[in-house]
């Protein structure tokens, strides 16, 4: 029987948004976790290059790979071989990898709630159960080594993310060390989302990799390197697993385009650039959590990485959808409803990605304070 999965509502937010930006009204978009600035400079001339000189075709970059597995020599002090990195087109493709190679159908797998709204419903296409763990405010909006430690029975699997999407929390060392003795314990199967490393606002982000090297990690170019449409990332497996992960990689997906490899390969070595993004998205940051307390969003998701801001709407409304589309269509500012990612309590809460240009945040925030204003507080809130 085919799998019943639920829409992913923000497209639905942008669309509308569309529309009334053909109608020529003035959009911000913050409804996705998508970087307004494009691939750095030097990516896009390697790119034209390549154009003019390269037929191109089913290919994967050996260079790319080796620079791959430089970034996690320096950046996280661990060894990897090349054979174990699978290039990707984007990390959704790479989720789908990691999952198929991992769980048969009828499998558990440990989520938490809230988050990226893609998990649950992928493991519910693939006829996996997600298993979805609540995480509030005591949590810090993560998943923790005690709530797994507390599952019985003992899920197959769980996919960690940190920085987490749509709170932006970040999972310290020790509590990362934490969950990975409970998974090697019990048996659970670990997939680390590690697609916002780089976005961090002065806390390190250690990748599961560091204490558990057996985990399978995904990631991307679409977030820190500024490349979403070009649809790049990649699948870290453990040696036991690449013959797996490359049949199937063979066989759904073949290989990623070759032109993004190319400036794949040039944008790891654009960091001046690509940090200047960061202190772009510090400063947005920096303004939405001065300001949103004023208008009655004081409860928010600690946003240690990342570029969103999860805040708690529960003072105006029950229904994050037809608020976050009302708010749309009179302010022209475009957010994600929460039920896209806790379909349990995200009726309470939405996401502004702040992954936009400052003067847009700026102007954001002049439009939607006196929309806030005006609103009536719920009584029971």
């Amino acid at each position: 029987m085919t799998a019943q999965i639920d829409p992913f509502y923000a497209i639905a937010v942008s669309g509308l948004a569309h529309r009334l930006k053909a109608e020529g009204r003035s959009i911000i978009h913050m409804e996705f976790g998508q970087p307004s600035t494009g691939a750095p400079a030097a990516a896009i001339a390697a790119a034209h290059r390549v154009l003019d000189n390269d037929p191109m075709g089913y290919w994967e970059s050996p260079a790319l790979k080796a620079r791959i597995c430089q970034h996690y020599a320096e950046t996280y002090g661990v060894e990897v071989d090349p054979s174990r990195i699978l290039l990707t087109c984007g990390a959704s493709p790479a989720l789908v990898l990691a999952l198929s190679m991992s769980f048969a159908p009828g499998a558990r797998v440990a989520i938490a709630r809230p988050g990226y709204v893609a998990y649950r419903n992928t493991l519910k296409a693939m006829h996996i159960e997600p298993v979805e763990l609540p995480c509030g405010e005591a949590e810090r909006f993560q998943l923790t080594a005690a709530a797994l430690a507390a599952l019985e029975p003992a899920p197959d699997g769980v996919i960690i993310a940190s920085p987490a999407n749509p709170t932006g929390t970040i999972i310290p060392r020790d509590e990362l060390q934490a969950i990975a003795d409970v998974c090697a314990e019990r048996g659970i199967t670990v997939i680390s989302d590690e697609i916002y490393h780089g976005i961090s606002y002065g806390q390190r982000t250690p990748s599961m990799l560091e204490v558990l090297p057996d985990a399978l990690i995904v990631n991307s170019f679409s977030k820190y390197f500024s490349m979403a449409g070009w649809r790049l990332g990649w699948l870290l497996v453990p040696p036991s697993g690449i013959d797996a992960a490359r049949a199937r990689m063979g066989n759904l997906f073949l290989t990623p385009p070759s032109l993004a490899q190319h400036a794949g390969l040039v944008a790891m070595d654009c960091r001046e650039e690509l940090e200047g993004h960061l202190q772009t998205y510090a400063r947005n940051r920096e303004l939405l959590l001065a300001a949103l307390p004023g208008m009655g969003l004081g409860r928010i998701a600690p946003p240690d990485g990342a570029f969103y801001i999860y805040a708690d709407i529960s003072e105006f409304t029950d229904d994050s959808l037809e608020f976050c589309q009302q708010l749309l269509r009179d302010t022209g500012v475009a957010t994600a409803p929460g039920i896209d990612f806790d379909p349990v309590e995200g009726r309470h809460f939405m996401r502004i990605s702040f992954a936009v240009s400052t003067p847009e945040v700026e102007d954001a925030i002049q439009r939607i304070g006196p929309w806030f204003a005006s609103r009536n507080r719920r009584p029971s809130a």
